[in-house]
């Protein structure tokens, strides 16, 4: 008989975790899994946690940037006499008041530079004494302030010394295979804060994940957790964050299962995602409104044949995503690092925020978050100059590059979403009246577009992209367009760079590491000694799998005319023989595209290739061709000569090369 109540788990072997299958009893009745319940209600104190974490961030960020950019602004101003008159009221609707960089420099007459296109004029004299400086450089506090931000940020680094664990990191601590050190995320978010509120060029939704995920292991720890439940509190701290930060709680659902670095399955752990999303949001709303983050306008459509031109959308979104997360790689990477480091922090980030200023001098909207340049670009009224924007997309990829690599605490998803939404309104004037002038819709609606564009593309996470735009349009209009843009930009910075995560949310050193070390072997370091098993596509497959399973092996490859045709698994063979097909032939199970690598490849694009796609073995061919992606999936064209294999790479021989350099 079923239990009626609920019941503690029991101190023996528990049910399965992963998949979440009711378990039986000896006598064959199926019995409710109780820790499913507290899991849920733990998923809930995530959520709620994560929830409170944000609305104060939120607030702290708010009253350092108008404490900075207003009183201290003014101050400064005041203190050496450099008071601008007031300015006249601008034709374009200011941004909303979101208490941003933005908003405070366009108060004091500082944020009109760059923005809209200036009348023209001839050059300004050199000022005499006495005379009033001229404009860009009467905004001098705007280097200023950035600096402050940057030199508190560093002497926290230097108090703090660990702002606490990224998400690879987290999700290697739930697995066990690094001590578990998650921690509350005070200093995390007062560094972001400090940051963000000083104008670097980075986004609040990072440490928001971030902080949700160490909430999450934070929990679980405390709990006496098994590691499986541990991973899903993991996931649903970062669902909540997301959720909380953007006000899209089904986008932070996804993006806890969509990213490069989740390995999450099961009900339960849907399930608890689900509840810490929920919780998050409705915390969210009780404290900061159920306005969306962004004031998005309708989409607009003109005509349904306008398809391929998002599909060009997404194909320049796919290099603009490239292009942010290689600055971003490259500002992290070993040598830059090692460079910057011979600097005390403190100075470190106070140079960067001394560059950062610098550049604002022409451009204020690098400054922090940047939303209000966006929902400017996505307003109806007015125009910003092609020129500008195409400076402006120079300046921000600069700006957010030298935030990330000088130390500041913050997230790339803002940058892509400004970025993005910059080349969309760049597209968009460019097929309409500023350039092509197409019968196509206002720059704005592939501003939207441009957003989720290269946000999938930098972030790999397309359907995180397509349901946060579709969630802040509120539009069933926009799906279609979002879905070949989106799609299009991920598969390509996919071909181009692997699957590998690219860091959007901050940089993460421990996973880095552990990157960089795969990276330095050669893909040969992961070869089984046994050589692989070739046989023709015309082979029985009773006998393939009888001469797979003599030699210890996983997979086979098959060949036609000394030309490989595909590759077969174990479970493929499985598969066919079980559905007792008469006469099975090789070439009849194969189920899927081939996987395999070059010899140039390394251990890192090794683990890119098996990790998504569930596989233990990977062939790999000696072939010169510069054209041929970084991983590629199916025959090239010039096809692949059996002469050619080298070997088969597996998951244990890379574990046993990680060993030998681990004794070296």
């Amino acid at each position: 008989m079923q239990a009626s109540g609920l019941r503690p788990e029991p101190e023996g072997p528990t049910p399965d975790t992963d998949t979440g299958a009711v378990g039986e009893q000896e006598s064959g009745e199926a019995r409710p899994l109780a820790f499913q319940w507290s899991l849920l209600a733990w998923a809930a104190l995530v959520g709620v946690l994560t929830g409170l974490a944000v609305v104060g961030f939120h607030h702290l960020l708010g009253f350092i940037n108008n404490l900075l950019f207003c009183p201290v602004v003014e101050w400064l101003l005041n203190l050496f006499g450099q008071i601008q008159p007031e300015p006249p009221p601008l034709e374009v609707p200011l941004p909303p008041d979101t208490g941003t960089p933005l908003k405070a420099l366009l108060q004091l007459g500082l944020g009109g530079l760059g923005f809209l296109p200036p009348p023209p004029a001839p050059p300004e004299p050199i000022p005499l004494p006495g005379e009033p400086l001229p404009a860009w450089l009467a905004s001098w506090p705007v280097v200023l302030i950035p600096m402050l931000g940057g030199l508190a940020v560093g002497l926290l680094r230097v108090l703090a010394k660990d702002l606490g664990p990224s998400l690879p990191s987290l999700m290697a601590m739930a697995d066990g295979a690094v001590q578990a050190a998650p921690k509350l995320p005070l200093a995390r978010l007062v560094a972001a804060s400090l940051s963000l509120g000083s104008g670097a060029s980075l986004g609040p939704e990072g440490p928001s994940v971030e902080s949700g995920g160490n909430i999450g292991l934070w929990v679980g720890t405390r709990g006496g957790l098994s590691p499986q439940s541990q991973k899903a509190l993991v996931a649903a701290g970062v669902a909540a964050g997301l959720a909380a930060g953007f006000k899209a709680p089904i986008a932070g659902v996804f993006f806890a299962f969509e990213g490069s670095y989740s390995t999450i399955p099961g009900r339960p752990s849907v399930r608890a995602v689900l509840v810490a999303a929920v919780a998050s949001e409705l915390v969210t709303q009780l404290f900061l409104g159920d306005e969306p983050i962004f004031r998005l306008p309708a989409y607009e459509v003109r005509s349904p044949l306008e398809l391929p031109l998002y599909l060009g959308l997404g194909l320049v979104a796919s290099l603009m995503s490239w292009a942010l997360v290689s600055l971003l790689a490259a500002g992290r990477s070993g040598p830059v690092q090692r460079a910057l480091a011979q600097l005390p922090a403190w100075l470190l980030t106070a140079l960067g925020g001394l560059a950062v200023g610098l550049m604002a001098l022409g451009f204020p909207q690098v400054l922090g978050v940047g939303y209000d340049t966006i929902e400017a670009l996505l307003g109806s009224d007015g125009g910003i100059a092609l020129a500008t924007l195409l400076g402006l997309l120079g300046v921000k990829l600069l700006a957010t590059g030298l935030s990330s690599a000088t130390g500041f605490v913050g997230g790339g998803f803002a940058p892509s979403l400004f970025l993005g939404a910059v080349l969309g309104n760049v597209y968009g004037q460019i097929l309409g009246d500023s350039g092509f002038h197409l019968p196509v819709a206002e720059p704005p609606a592939y501003a939207m577009v441009g957003m989720a564009a290269v946000l999938a593309g930098s972030a790999r996470a397309p359907l995180t992209a397509l349901l946060l735009l579709f969630e802040l349009t509120r539009d069933i209009r926009i799906v279609l367009p979002l879905m070949a843009a989106a799609g299009l930009s991920a598969a390509l910075v996919e071909r181009w760079q692997g699957l590998a995560d690219p860091g959007l949310l901050g940089p993460d050193p421990v996973e880095e590491e552990r990157r960089n070390q795969l990276a330095s072997l050669s893909v040969a370091e992961a070869f089984e000694p046994e050589a692989p098993l070739v046989l023709d596509s015309a082979t029985p497959a009773g006998e393939a799998l009888s001469q797979l399973l003599a030699v210890h092996g996983h997979c086979l490859i098959v060949q036609e005319d000394n030309w490989v045709s595909g590759l077969v698994t174990l479970g493929d063979l499985q598969r066919g023989l079980t559905a007792g097909t008469a006469d099975l032939r090789l070439a009849d199970c194969r189920r899927s595209d081939m996987l395999w690598l070059t010899a140039d490849a390394s251990l890192a694009q090794l683990e890119d290739q098996l990790s998504p796609n569930g596989l233990r073995q990977l062939p790999v061919f000696q072939l010169e061709d510069p054209g041929l992606p970084k991983l590629p999936v199916g025959l090239p064209s010039t096809g692949l000569p059996v002469a050619g294999l080298q070997g088969l790479a597996s998951r244990d021989g890379m574990a046993r090369a990680l060993a030998r350099l681990a004794m070296a």
